[in-house]
């Protein structure tokens, strides 16, 4: 039954992967002297919209963990629950050991797990920058041994990736003092996940255990950790759980508005709604460099909470934000209407309401409904 799942899940991230564009090359590295295949998926608007550009995701063990990352990451872009992103795997057959090869006199890499090391951050990493149109947010997916080994990119002065997914880690000796004192260091914001399975070696259990622990301590508002601990999936099956928690972690703030977002926190607001629909987009650019409009469901969300508490001036600002980002839709003008209205100003609401003639419905707001709005307001006062 759990192969038959596994499989169910293979088949549908394939689909998804077939609907993107997944390439796949063969980089001459001269940091590890030979050659090494990498995968890559774009987005599905990669190609029609060239002046877009996406986080990127490394995958260590890019032979078997790609499909599970770009999967899930094509699947959740596709319903805006985290932007488009390039995804890249590194294929590790065979040389998976070599790769992530650390001194036991202090846990940091060595010889071939150094020049790894370089291979990614030194050649790698810039290669893609300089070939794809990529932000400043980049993630980074490992796996036993590999999510070990991408703890030494965290370790460096400037820290190479924002975000870290750290699935079952096969933890050097030091790593567990490493981190912590790391972490409650970094000074921009730092996504970190922590997995594990209840049918992990008792190694890594323990070794897990002791670091979530450590890490949960930690008082740093940069800082932005999670954890999870699986009961039924295999070491080899947990990524096919972990992935999709992590991504939903890292990008929750990029999420549409919630129906528990809005019912826990935006009605409970002391100040503007308004004022935290701004910021919401604000720290999705200030987290993951990336523009994005403002959605239609959250400008509903904002106006029914303006509608709940009757703080019917928010209404003015919410609709010159609508003017400018959907200029030809009505919402902006229904917005500065319902303003005008609370506020008194009949005969302004009335002329707001009979501009939207020219413009395009939206958000379930008709024509109909504003001209039936002027007319109400024309027969009330007699205008």
């Amino acid at each position: 039954m759990k192969k038959n799942f596994l499989s169910i899940l293979l088949i549908v991230f394939t689909g998804f992967i077939l609907n993107a564009q997944a390439k796949y090359e063969t980089f001459e590295s001269s940091k590890l002297g030979e050659t090494r295949e990498i995968k890559i998926l774009l987005p599905r608007s990669y190609k029609t919209d060239r002046n877009k550009e996406y986080p990127v995701i490394f995958v260590l063990d890019g032979d078997y963990l790609f499909e599970a990352v770009s999967g899930n990451v094509d699947y959740y872009s596709y319903w805006e629950d985290m932007p488009e992103s390039v995804v890249v795997g590194i294929n590790q057959v065979g040389k998976r050991y070599d790769d992530c090869l650390y001194s036991k006199q202090n846990s940091l890499p060595i010889e071939s797990g150094a020049n790894f090391f370089e291979f990614l951050g030194m050649e790698l990493l810039p290669y893609i920058e300089q070939n794809f149109r990529t932000t400043n947010f980049r993630v980074i997916v490992g796996h036993g041994e590999t999510a070990n080994f991408i703890n030494y990119y965290l370790l460096k002065p400037q820290p190479l990736f924002q975000a870290y997914i750290t699935i079952s880690p096969e933890l050097a000796p030091d790593m567990i003092t490493y981190l912590p004192e790391q972490l409650k260091k970094v000074q921009t914001s730092t996504f970190y996940y922590l997995a594990n399975t209840h049918n992990d070696t008792e190694s890594i259990k323990k070794a897990t255990s002791a670091l979530n622990t450590d890490l949960a301590a930690i008082e740093n508002d940069k800082l932005l950790y999670s954890f999870d601990s699986f009961e039924k999936p295999s070491h080899y099956s947990v990524p096919l759980s972990a992935i999709p928690n992590a991504l939903q972690n890292f990008f929750s703030v990029y999420q549409p508005i919630s129906k528990k977002e809005y019912q826990e926190t935006i009605l409970k607001l002391d100040g503007s709604p308004v004022e935290y629909l701004q910021k919401k987009y604000e720290d999705i650019f200030n987290l993951y460099g990336l523009k994005k409009k403002i959605l239609i469901n959250d400008f509903r969300a904002i106006a029914a909470a303006i509608e709940k508490n009757e703080k019917f001036d928010d209404y003015e600002q919410l609709g010159k934000i609508a003017r400018d980002l959907y200029p030809k839709t009505l919402l902006g003008s229904y917005y500065l209407a319902r303003f005008y209205e609370e506020k008194g100003e009949s005969k302004k609401a009335m002329r707001t309401y009979q501009s939207g003639y020219t413009l395009d419905e939206i958000a379930g707001i008709t024509k109909d409904e504003m001209s039936q709005k002027a007319e109400a307001i024309k027969s009330d006062f007699g205008y």
